[in-house]
């Protein structure tokens, strides 16, 4: 095991560190490239699966708004979904900030709402207690609607 592979696996933040320090200096020979590429890699796909993960919790919470607020509304008549709407405007908040510091993150904007929408109905059934069958099953809201801090789904928003 080469000086880097094992100062990668013994002291992470050692190694990158020393990557860091080879890089400014230009040493581009002296590199763990195996380890840096499987670095940027695993980053990129980090990034990816925070914007799902946000993605899906804002979404299940504009399925609830639209498919669950009568329901509720009409059991409790103080009910006005403050928690519904305390998570969607955070989650909206937090997305933008991630795309923001990230705008290339925004070419797989697309992919990822599609990809989080599956989950999303299954959190929504599992919370709502509603059939999963109740969600379209394809988003029914497009990217401008999602991200907008002025939409709410339903004649609620």
């Amino acid at each position: 095991m080469s000086g880097s592979n094992e100062l990668y696996e013994t002291d992470y933040d050692a190694w990158a560190r020393r990557q860091i320090e080879l890089l400014s200096k230009g040493r581009f020979s002296d590199l763990d490239v195996a380890h840096l590429v499987e670095e940027l890699e695993d980053m990129g796909r980090g990034e990816r699966n925070e914007l799902e993960s946000r993605l899906t919790i804002l979404l299940a919470h504009l399925l609830k708004w639209e498919y669950q607020y009568d329901q509720l509304a009409d059991r409790w008549k103080d009910f006005k979904g403050d928690s519904w709407r305390s998570t969607i405007i955070e989650q909206r908040d937090r997305i933008a900030k991630r795309l923001g510091k990230s705008p290339g993150l925004r070419a797989h904007l697309a992919a990822l709402t599609a990809e989080a929408y599956t989950d999303a109905i299954g959190l929504a059934s599992k919370e709502t207690g509603l059939p999963i069958e109740r969600f379209p099953q394809g988003c029914p809201y497009s990217l401008e609607q999602i991200l907008s801090d002025h939409f709410f789904p339903g004649k609620h928003g």
